[in-house]
């Protein structure tokens, strides 16, 4: 996978820790970062911090969740128009569905999956 991915599975907070999802944004600095920032129950939150394109991917087992916070999310879907979200929209792509964001310019979001998921793809 290219090292222009930065991708950690680390549960950075854990439970009952405050999370400043804004602070956490502002400090990355490359164009891709992944970053888990808590674990409910069976299910990471991560955050997102995208400029450019991923590549196509799936996941075999599991349904992915994003919800954009800030910029401009497009998901294209094998076989389907792209979708694009905007700030405070959400989308969920269901297992098995081949996908790959891209990011116009900076954009920033909370993602939701089981724990296990490898971010890129089966």
């Amino acid at each position: 996978m290219s090292s222009r991915y930065v991708t950690l599975m680390n549960d950075k907070f854990g439970s009952l820790t405050p999370i400043d999802v804004d602070a956490e944004a502002n400090a990355v600095t490359v164009p891709w970062f992944n970053q888990t920032l808590t674990t409910v129950n069976d299910a990471l939150v991560r955050l997102g911090v995208f400029h450019g394109e991923y590549h196509w991917h799936k996941h075999d087992d599991q349904d992915e969740f994003f919800l954009v916070l800030d910029g401009e999310l497009h998901l294209d879907i094998e076989g389907r128009d792209a979708v694009v979200l905007g700030r405070h929209q959400g989308y969920t792509v269901p297992k098995g569905i081949v996908h790959r964001t891209r990011a116009p310019a900076h954009c920033v979001c909370i993602m939701v999956e089981q724990a296990g998921v490898i971010p890129t793809g089966d």
